[in-house]
């Protein structure tokens, strides 16, 4: 049976009436943070693992919160899901004046320069980097704070001219380090990590997402370590760290 939008907007009201779901009903859009981000974690988990059925059902998720948020905010007579609506419409074509307009974008990266000039001129404050949410994953944000700043030209030509930074920083941190200074050491790991961010960015990466593979490959390594001591009869806490060493190395000769 399908169901349309009015029909899921309908339902959100029925959870939060007198007859309804004693859960929903209890709930606030402060409550509500945790359960929107989480949607949201799943909603990418599904696309990186490149399962339809659970992109259709997490993205169905992420949008059921954004009408749910928007019925207890109806409630308390601050907006209501048909502004919310109209406010994305508004801002889609007035930021896509190559596509609703006379302007013209030849590729993606000045569809980009477009998008962001449309933006300022609708913002009063112009504070770009403020506009950044601290709530984001750090690296996401940090990848975004990198952009916005080079949207203004604050920002290296290529990420030959990053690397020098990166060496610079980590040259930095190891003086700290030798100084146990641990306010230092930790002020400059943080920029060393910032830096790292900024030459992915240059090399067109997605430090978020790399860094999830890599952790993911690190668990799928340190499981076939964990396997193989295993099969020899031993605990892995037992082994030495040169044996435990020799394990890794066999499992990355393996391709792991």
């Amino acid at each position: 049976m399908k169901k349309n939008f009015q029909d899921l907007v309908e339902l959100s009201k029925l959870l939060r009436s007198p007859g309804g779901c004693p859960w929903d009903r209890e709930q606030k859009l402060e409550t509500l943070r945790p359960y929107i981000i989480e949607e949201a974690y799943e909603v990418v988990q599904a696309i990186e693992q490149k399962d339809k059925d659970d992109i259709i059902e997490e993205l169905g998720d992420l949008f059921f919160q954004v009408i749910f948020a928007s019925q207890i905010a109806s409630e308390d007579g601050e907006f209501n899901i048909e502004e919310v609506v109209d406010r994305l419409h508004s801002k889609l074509v007035s930021r896509h004046p190559h596509v609703f307009g006379e302007e013209k974008a030849k590729d993606a990266q000045e569809a980009i320069k477009i998008w962001h000039k449309q933006k300022l001129k609708e913002k009063s404050r112009k504070r770009r980097l403020l506009e950044i949410p601290r709530t984001m994953p750090s690296l996401l944000r940090a990848h975004r704070v990198g952009e916005k700043a080079s949207q203004v030209g604050f920002d290296w030509k290529s990420a030959e001219q990053v690397l020098p930074k990166v060496k610079e920083e980590l040259m930095e941190l190891e003086a700290e380090i030798k100084n146990q200074n641990k306010q230092g050491i930790e002020k400059e790991f943080g920029d060393l990590v910032f830096s790292i961010v900024n030459l992915g960015r240059h090399l067109k990466l997605d430090s978020e997402s790399t860094a999830h593979k890599a952790i993911d490959g690190f668990i799928n390594r340190f499981s076939k370590v964990e396997d193989k001591a295993e099969e020899r009869g031993k605990e892995l806490s037992g082994l030495t760290i040169e044996e435990m060493d020799e394990l890794w190395e066999e499992v990355k000769r393996e391709g792991a």
